[in-house]
């Protein structure tokens, strides 16, 4: 029965969350709680209280200056960053580059169609135009991401967040990229804090591939 209130690296069902814990509890001498590292009540106390540290500080932010540093599709980067950090989609390249693409191929899309100045659908309505522009930022985003090899899956929800007009103003999109890039700096203390090898841009695959091999040495017959 104990072991079904645990993970390993065999029981994913936890991602990469209790190596993010176990590291957090060695840095800080936690020598009690590293025996319970990969509880699972343990992880889930953790990603509620991470969840609500991330978008606590956003939403801090947006009360503060009056703009609109919380937006949906910033939970489930927030999710990737602590969940997967080491996934090609939690890279802080991907992450950032991924919601840029969304935010442009959005905006791009409500000037082809001309509802820079249209309310939010969900306030005025669905039109045939604001359809067309939804199905133009979606493919432009997810076409793009795969040509610059930049997966970020929130982003697709980045991109309907502005063709639908909830967010269509320059300045905010500004802001917009401004949350991503805090977060993603936030994940980067985080998991470096807690020994995981997070990158520092690219993904860790690429990172590795770009790395020098090491000198073979010759066996001596």
């Amino acid at each position: 029965m104990a072991d079904r209130q645990r993970i390993d690296r065999e029981h994913p069902i936890g991602g990469e969350m209790s190596d993010i814990l176990s590291g957090l509890f060695r840095r800080f001498q936690l020598s009690y709680l590293l025996r319970h590292y990969s509880s699972i009540p343990v992880l889930a106390l953790f990603s509620f209280m991470n969840g609500c540290l991330s978008i606590g500080i956003m939403a801090l932010a947006a009360l503060v200056t009056d703009a609109p540093f919380v937006f949906p599709s910033l939970g489930p980067t927030a999710f990737l960053l602590f969940y997967t950090p080491t996934a090609p989609p939690a890279a802080p390249r991907n992450v950032i580059i991924g919601h840029a693409i969304g935010a442009a191929a959005g905006y791009l899309s409500l000037a082809a169609f001309g509802l820079q100045g249209a309310g939010p659908a969900i306030a005025v309505g669905v039109t045939w135009s604001r359809v067309l522009a939804a199905g133009l930022s979606l493919g432009l985003t997810s076409g793009l991401m795969v040509l610059l090899r930049a997966p970020h899956p929130p982003a697709g929800a980045t991109t309907l967040i502005i063709a639908l007009g909830i967010l269509r103003k320059p300045w905010q999109l500004g802001v917009l990229m401004l949350a991503v890039v805090l977060l993603t700096a936030q994940g980067f203390v985080i998991n470096r804090l807690a020994g995981v090898r997070y990158p520092a841009w690219s993904p860790v695959q690429e990172e590795e591939s770009t790395r020098p091999e090491p000198p073979r040495v010759r066996e001596r017959a």
